[in-house]
């Protein structure tokens, strides 16, 4: 191996032992999560932070033929800081005997090492899968209207139920205005509470009607500052396997 390479192998070894995955739970009935994913990555760049999108929801582009031979040629640039992969129904060519596909995260990391920040927006069985080996703190996504804040409902419950995961931050499309802002979240906070005895830890409100330019809400900085620098993104404990995340927990609604 060249001098080179072996440059590039270190790069790329200490840059994936940087990245920070951020995990998103899809939602069907958003209909602005496009300018919510924009958000976020807004809020990440003001940090300082480089980004990479990975769209693997059941809504996302198709992926590029080449992505069955690598996925760096993938990843189109958006802006100097963040950048796009469409990956539907990419993780499921990583998964594993134990029905885990976290191999598809070490492979990302490896096709982008200038990332700092890998956003991962897929529904709640697909995280699933992905981040077994893993515990994040996931982003639901909702909106000002009952089927959206149902459906991040079902996506908690199904994490906790599979993942054990107990604390989740909640990304609200709803207007400045909206009288009903602050009852969604306070009402999808209760349920967690005393439904799944989980916990709603920290939610953010982004007004669809929001420009690219405009900056970021200073709740939504606030908020990635936090999972940015938490440490909970953790290997979850030796004795947890995929047979303990199936089965659905008692306590569970």
């Amino acid at each position: 191996m060249s001098p080179t390479d072996q440059a590039d192998g270190l790069r790329r070894m200490f840059a994936g032992a940087q990245v920070r995955f951020v995990a998103v739970a899809s939602n069907p009935h958003v209909a602005f999560a496009g300018v919510l994913l924009e958000r976020l990555c807004a809020a990440c760049t003001e940090l300082g932070r480089r980004v990479l999108v990975v769209d693997a929801a059941d809504t996302s582009p198709a992926p590029r033929e080449l992505s069955v031979l690598e996925l760096a040629g993938c990843i189109e640039p958006l802006s100097e800081h963040v950048s796009y992969l469409a990956a539907r129904g990419l993780p499921l060519r990583h998964v594993d005997a134990r029905g885990t596909t976290s191999a598809f995260l070490d492979a990302v990391a490896s096709a982008a090492p200038e990332a700092d920040v890998v956003i991962v927006h897929a529904g709640a069985s697909e995280l699933s899968r992905l981040f077994a080996r893993r515990a994040p703190r996931p982003l639901l996504l909702a909106a000002d209207h009952p089927a959206s804040v149902t459906h991040a409902y079902a996506s908690m419950k199904l994490l906790v139920q599979r993942n054990a995961l107990m604390a989740f931050d909640l990304l609200l499309a709803a207007a400045a205005q909206s009288p009903r802002r602050d009852r969604i979240a306070a009402q999808l906070a209760g349920c967690a509470d005393s439904f799944l005895h989980a916990v709603l830890h920290g939610w953010a409100a982004v007004d669809p009607a929001c420009r690219p330019d405009d900056a970021p809400p200073r709740a939504l900085v606030q908020l990635v500052r936090e999972l940015l620098g938490a440490g909970d993104e953790l290997p979850l404990p030796a004795a947890w396997t995929l047979s303990n995340a199936a089965a659905p927990r008692a306590a569970a609604h």
